[in-house]
Protein backbone atom coordinates (compact mmCIF):
# COMPACT_ATOMS: atom_id res chain seq x y z
CA UNK A 1 0.00 0.00 0.00
CA UNK A 2 1.34 2.97 -1.05
CA UNK A 3 0.76 6.00 0.91
CA UNK A 4 2.22 9.97 1.01
CA UNK A 5 1.72 11.85 3.89
CA UNK A 6 1.91 15.38 5.14
CA UNK A 7 2.65 16.04 8.79
CA UNK A 8 1.22 19.18 10.03
CA UNK A 9 4.31 20.51 11.42
CA UNK A 10 3.62 24.26 10.29
CA UNK A 11 7.00 25.57 9.21
CA UNK A 12 9.15 23.67 11.23
CA UNK A 13 10.78 20.08 10.94
CA UNK A 14 9.04 17.86 14.03
CA UNK A 15 10.53 14.78 15.43
CA UNK A 16 8.98 11.73 17.70
CA UNK A 17 9.85 8.99 19.33
CA UNK A 18 8.65 5.61 17.75
CA UNK A 19 9.54 2.13 16.43
CA UNK A 20 10.22 1.63 12.64
CA UNK A 21 10.68 -0.67 10.14
CA UNK A 22 12.63 -0.78 6.92
CA UNK A 23 10.24 -1.42 3.78
CA UNK A 24 13.25 -1.72 1.78
CA UNK A 25 16.57 0.94 2.06
CA UNK A 26 15.14 3.74 1.23
CA UNK A 27 11.65 3.72 3.03
CA UNK A 28 10.75 3.50 6.41
CA UNK A 29 7.65 2.48 7.83
CA UNK A 30 6.71 3.99 11.25
CA UNK A 31 3.51 2.68 13.35
CA UNK A 32 0.88 5.22 15.27
CA UNK A 33 -2.44 5.32 16.37
CA UNK A 34 -5.39 6.82 15.94
CA UNK A 35 -6.25 9.54 17.84
CA UNK A 36 -9.79 9.27 19.96
CA UNK A 37 -10.89 5.90 18.32
CA UNK A 38 -10.07 2.25 19.31
CA UNK A 39 -10.89 0.20 16.56
CA UNK A 40 -11.48 -3.94 17.11
CA UNK A 41 -8.07 -5.42 16.87
CA UNK A 42 -7.12 -7.54 13.59
CA UNK A 43 -7.62 -10.88 15.21
CA UNK A 44 -10.56 -10.10 16.76
CA UNK A 45 -14.16 -11.78 16.41
CA UNK A 46 -17.76 -9.75 16.91
CA UNK A 47 -21.01 -12.21 16.91
CA UNK A 48 -24.25 -11.90 14.93
CA UNK A 49 -27.27 -13.96 14.71
CA UNK A 50 -25.25 -16.13 11.96
CA UNK A 51 -22.51 -16.50 14.44
CA UNK A 52 -19.05 -14.92 14.85
CA UNK A 53 -17.36 -13.00 12.08
CA UNK A 54 -13.70 -11.25 11.57
CA UNK A 55 -15.35 -7.41 12.95
CA UNK A 56 -11.20 -6.87 13.53
CA UNK A 57 -10.14 -7.79 10.04
CA UNK A 58 -13.03 -5.95 9.00
CA UNK A 59 -11.75 -2.90 10.38
CA UNK A 60 -8.42 -3.16 9.02
CA UNK A 61 -9.48 -3.72 5.54
CA UNK A 62 -11.86 -0.63 5.67
CA UNK A 63 -8.58 1.68 6.93
CA UNK A 64 -6.66 -0.15 4.45
CA UNK A 65 -9.10 0.93 1.57
CA UNK A 66 -9.72 4.18 2.87
CA UNK A 67 -6.16 5.08 2.55
CA UNK A 68 -5.41 3.51 -0.32
CA UNK A 69 -3.29 5.36 -3.16
CA UNK A 70 -4.31 8.70 -1.66
CA UNK A 71 -2.87 11.44 0.14
CA UNK A 72 -3.16 11.51 3.60
CA UNK A 73 -2.94 14.21 6.44
CA UNK A 74 -1.80 13.31 9.44
CA UNK A 75 -1.64 15.17 12.56
CA UNK A 76 1.08 14.20 15.20
CA UNK A 77 -0.14 14.93 19.39
CA UNK A 78 2.13 15.07 21.83
CA UNK A 79 1.01 12.00 23.68
CA UNK A 80 1.52 8.50 23.03
CA UNK A 81 -0.44 5.05 23.16
CA UNK A 82 0.93 1.52 23.79
CA UNK A 83 4.62 3.08 22.70
CA UNK A 84 3.59 4.72 19.73
CA UNK A 85 2.74 8.30 18.68
CA UNK A 86 -0.88 9.18 18.31
CA UNK A 87 -2.16 11.49 15.35
CA UNK A 88 -5.44 12.54 13.76
CA UNK A 89 -5.25 11.31 10.33
CA UNK A 90 -7.92 12.75 7.27
CA UNK A 91 -8.16 11.36 3.83
CA UNK A 92 -9.87 12.99 1.17
CA UNK A 93 -11.08 15.71 3.42
CA UNK A 94 -12.32 12.95 6.10
CA UNK A 95 -11.50 11.97 9.24
CA UNK A 96 -10.41 8.06 9.08
CA UNK A 97 -11.39 7.89 12.99
CA UNK A 98 -14.65 9.12 12.40
CA UNK A 99 -14.98 7.20 9.30
CA UNK A 100 -14.23 3.74 11.26
CA UNK A 101 -16.10 5.06 14.35
CA UNK A 102 -19.63 5.94 11.86
CA UNK A 103 -18.92 2.31 10.20
CA UNK A 104 -19.05 0.43 13.21
CA UNK A 105 -15.54 -1.13 13.11
CA UNK A 106 -13.63 0.98 15.79
CA UNK A 107 -15.21 2.97 19.62
CA UNK A 108 -14.58 6.72 20.26
CA UNK A 109 -12.48 7.31 23.17
CA UNK A 110 -13.60 10.51 23.85
CA UNK A 111 -11.62 10.90 27.09
CA UNK A 112 -8.59 11.54 25.09
CA UNK A 113 -10.18 14.39 23.05
CA UNK A 114 -10.86 17.00 26.17
CA UNK A 115 -8.46 19.15 24.39
CA UNK A 116 -10.57 18.89 21.21
CA UNK A 117 -14.62 19.15 21.63
CA UNK A 118 -15.58 19.53 17.91
CA UNK A 119 -13.49 16.07 17.26
CA UNK A 120 -15.11 14.35 20.40
CA UNK A 121 -18.93 15.64 19.27
CA UNK A 122 -18.47 14.24 15.76
CA UNK A 123 -17.07 11.08 16.81
CA UNK A 124 -20.40 10.68 19.50
CA UNK A 125 -22.34 11.57 17.13
CA UNK A 126 -20.82 9.09 14.72
CA UNK A 127 -21.18 6.49 17.64
CA UNK A 128 -24.63 7.10 18.66
CA UNK A 129 -25.61 6.68 14.49
CA UNK A 130 -23.72 3.67 13.69
CA UNK A 131 -25.06 1.90 17.48
CA UNK A 132 -28.73 2.92 15.39
CA UNK A 133 -27.97 2.11 12.28
CA UNK A 134 -26.61 -1.05 13.47
CA UNK A 135 -23.77 -0.89 11.63
CA UNK A 136 -20.60 -3.10 11.76
CA UNK A 137 -20.17 -4.51 14.95
CA UNK A 138 -23.19 -3.09 16.42
CA UNK A 139 -25.11 -5.62 14.34
CA UNK A 140 -24.69 -7.87 17.64
CA UNK A 141 -22.18 -8.47 20.63
CA UNK A 142 -18.98 -6.79 20.83
CA UNK A 143 -16.28 -6.49 23.11
CA UNK A 144 -14.54 -3.11 23.42
CA UNK A 145 -10.85 -3.62 21.90
CA UNK A 146 -9.56 -2.34 25.38
CA UNK A 147 -11.13 -5.56 27.27
CA UNK A 148 -10.27 -7.98 23.90
CA UNK A 149 -6.89 -7.01 24.03
CA UNK A 150 -6.75 -7.72 28.15
CA UNK A 151 -7.60 -10.84 27.27
CA UNK A 152 -11.50 -11.10 27.28
CA UNK A 153 -13.30 -13.13 24.76
CA UNK A 154 -16.99 -13.78 23.41
CA UNK A 155 -18.45 -16.77 23.98
CA UNK A 156 -18.31 -17.35 20.29
CA UNK A 157 -14.55 -16.88 20.54
CA UNK A 158 -13.75 -19.42 22.60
Amino acid sequence: MALSCAVAARGSSQSFDAKARALDGDTVSVDFRLLGADAFERRQLCQKASGCWKCGKAAQDFAAKALRSRSATISLRPSSSYGRPVATVVVDGADLGERMIRAGLAIPELQYLRDDPARARRYASAFAQAKAGRAGAFAGSWLEPSRWRHGQRLTCER
